[in-house]
């Protein structure tokens, strides 16, 4: 999937992208803890510049490292 277009990606793009299921993605920012999104029209987008940036700085393990990346 490409990642650098201005395009928004729809909510079922970004579950897959992010490798989880619709409903994971919606119940992670129905309780706050998913990717910004936005409301266009009753459709949800997300911008994939937002949803990288809430990966680095929110899937970090107790010491900090990414995980998988010993770091």
């Amino acid at each position: 999937m490409e990642t650098t277009s201005s395009r928004l990606l729809t909510h079922d793009e970004t579950a897959a992208f992010l490798h989880i299921s619709p409903w994971t993605l919606h119940y992670l920012c129905m309780h706050g803890r998913g990717p910004r999104r936005y409301r266009v029209g009753k459709h949800r987008r997300y911008d994939p510049a937002d949803v990288l940036a809430w990966l680095r700085t929110t899937q970090t393990d107790a010491s900090g490292a990414r995980p998988g990346t010993g770091r």
